[in-house]
């Protein structure tokens, strides 16, 4: 039994437990019976998120930007030392500073009411919660679309989830699909090393007044708001940002492989059928396709309206006050998820002190 469940330890759920920590809670593995326990169930062999998977060639310098976890700067860190590497160690040095009680790996499966209370079912038993903060972000949600043909392809096919390095494409003939950030940076990446082809479903909109944080960022953040407020599925991030001319999408314009096709209309043995009706034999396809939210676990309690959205009144679930997300639509990024770890936490406790009144 806990108060609260928290379901990911990564940047939202970290911010999460420290700021519930620092509201009094304690913790439900050592103290089962309190009215003010947590727990953080994490899904993950050891700390990290979902940084601990991204591949071999994210630095430092190339990330979007790591915000501060609570109360807890970031050491100095390498520009050059990959990301999988230096997240996971900044967010284990965290964990061993709050003391915050983690268990994992913990796979929730299902999330679903019980009496007045949720039983969280896990491949490690039940829980019992009187209020869930959801935490598990995109990365075990890949966006994987189907062509006509898809199956009979003789090559290979990775996800961008299961992509480690331009190594295994080297001296292949490459699809890349994909008109998002990371898609940009996969292919100026493998065409230095293989011959690539790149697809989308739109016109790729590169931003030319550059991306602002205090004026885009804030546009930006209101769309998605809007969205959630008003209960529709939210698009990708580039649908609301547009492309942004970063050094690796301007390295692969000057050397030529920025050349988007129309996306190919069935995928045959040895390569792609265009839109055109013309053949282009590949030998790889990389779907660099995105992610989308991962909560299947929460679908038993019926949070998604007809049109596939959840309606949000901040980072609480408008139909169901007691279920929080964060990391989730407007909280995505590291800076928005810590805010919303802190707020998730604020509205809950309000409401769990309110009915003990």
């Amino acid at each position: 039994m806990a108060a609260v469940v928290v379901i990911g330890a990564g940047q939202s759920g970290l911010s999460a437990g420290y700021h519930l920590q620092r509201r009094g809670f304690t913790s439900a593995l050592t103290d089962p019976d309190g009215l003010r326990t947590f727990v953080i169930l994490d899904g993950a062999d050891s700390p990290g998120g979902a940084w601990s998977h991204r591949w071999e060639s994210l630095r430092m310098a190339t990330v979007n930007g790591i915000f501060d976890l609570p109360r807890f700067p970031k050491p100095p860190l390498d520009p050059a030392e990959p990301s999988r590497t230096a997240v996971p160690r900044y967010f284990a040095g965290f964990e061993r500073a709050t003391g915050l009680p983690i268990l994992r790996p913990v796979r929730v499966s299902a999330v679903r009411r019980h009496d007045l209370d949720f039983a969280v079912e896990t491949d490690r038993g039940q829980w019992t919660a009187r209020a869930i903060i959801n935490a598990t972000g995109t990365w075990d949600n890949p966006v994987r679309p189907h062509y006509p043909g898809q199956e009979t392809f003789a090559g290979i096919q990775v996800h961008t989830r299961d992509y480690v390095s331009a190594r295994q494409f080297a001296g292949r003939r490459v699809a890349v699909v994909g008109g998002g950030i990371s898609a940009v940076q996969l292919l100026e990446e493998i065409s230095r090393v293989a011959t690539t082809f790149w697809y989308t479903r739109r016109e790729p909109v590169f931003r030319e007044d550059g991306f602002e944080p205090e004026v885009a960022g804030r546009e930006t953040i209101a769309r998605v708001v809007a969205d959630v407020e008003a209960g529709r599925p939210t698009g990708s991030v580039v649908s609301y940002t547009g492309l942004v001319w970063t050094p690796y999408a301007l390295a692969a314009r000057q050397r030529g492989v920025l050349q988007r096709r129309p996306m190919f209309t069935a995928v045959e043995p040895y390569g792609v059928r265009e839109a055109d009706g013309s053949f282009t034999s590949v030998d790889a396809i990389l779907w660099a396709t995105g992610f989308k939210a991962a909560l299947d676990h929460l679908d038993p309690l019926g949070l998604r309206n007809e049109r596939g959205g959840i309606r949000m009144i901040g980072t609480q679930v408008a139909d169901e006050p007691r279920v929080h997300l964060i990391g989730f639509g407007p909280s995505q990024s590291t800076v928005g998820a810590n805010r919303a770890g802190r707020d998730a936490v604020n509205a809950l406790a309000a409401r769990l002190d309110a009915a003990r009144t």
